[in-house]
């Protein structure tokens, strides 16, 4: 964790906190990005107010280039509905966007990811063999099939990152190199970022490219269920620097919705 200080914002960037400043670095000024609530949509207003001022937002619930304020909750929240440009419907932002490959990068969560970027968020086994039934797709297929990125927030937890998923919710590179164009579907960047790494893929095997601060490779590789591959010159991913964490804290998030561990005990 590194440390900061600022305007009265002072102490260690927090592990999520510096995943949702690394998953914010991934949307380019202009970008066209699909965001549901939670850390991607904490990443999304972060580059807003920072490096891309004219990424435009489309929430899964049809509300289209809105002005968010602190803090939604869910995507019927009107906080997420400020200032937009039209409060459209599902089938609007899902078929009249995304289906038709207009918006670049889409930011997706899941239960289990696989070594080929597959995202299971339906079921996962209990230890008795009983099922866990999970929200579902919602509309995090029809993300992962029409857009050219996507870019993946999560914990790094052995049980979040199986050899492969056991059900395929929303495709990535499914059995392996070539399976995602044969199944029709076009060419994807995935990023994955978690409190630990950066792992990449573009029709392939996620391949750790960068540690986040103070993490090893050695507890990446405690904490993955398969053994990933390494590029062979790892980057150190960039602390956050003090104003993007007071961005985060004062503005983004003040009440600590998604940072509970951010409340004084």
């Amino acid at each position: 964790m590194s440390d900061l200080t600022l305007g009265g914002v002072t102490g260690a960037a927090l592990p999520r906190e510096l995943l949702v400043v690394e998953g914010a670095r991934q949307i380019r000024d202009g970008d066209l990005v699909i965001v549901g609530t939670g850390l991607p949509l904490l990443a999304a207003t972060l580059a807003q107010k920072t490096h891309a001022p004219e990424a435009k937002l489309v929430i899964e619930s049809g509300v289209v280039f809105p002005k968010v304020v602190p803090t939604p909750v869910s995507v019927v929240d009107p906080r997420l509905m400020r200032g937009a440009a039209r409060h459209g419907s599902l089938f609007e932002a899902l078929g009249g966007l995304v289906q038709r490959g207009l918006v670049r990068t889409g930011f997706l969560g899941g239960a289990q990811v696989d070594e080929y970027a597959n995202i299971n968020s339906t079921w996962v086994p209990r230890p008795d063999g009983s099922q866990v039934r999970l929200p579902g797709s919602g509309g995090a297929n029809d993300i992962a099939s029409h857009c050219s990125q996507v870019v993946i927030l999560t914990n790094h937890e052995k049980r979040r990152f199986p050899a492969r998923c056991d059900y395929i919710t929303s495709p990535g590179f499914l059995g392996g190199p070539g399976e995602r164009a044969k199944a029709g579907l076009g060419p994807l960047r995935v990023k994955v970022v978690t409190d630990l790494c950066v792992m990449e893929a573009e029709d392939s095997a996620l391949t750790v490219t960068a540690l986040m601060p103070g993490a090893t490779a050695d507890a990446v590789l405690e904490h993955t269920g398969f053994i990933p591959k390494f590029r062979e010159s790892l980057d150190l991913v960039v602390p956050p620097d003090p104003e993007e964490i007071r961005l985060l804290r004062e503005e983004i998030d003040p009440a600590c919705v998604y940072f509970p561990e951010r409340k004084p005990r």
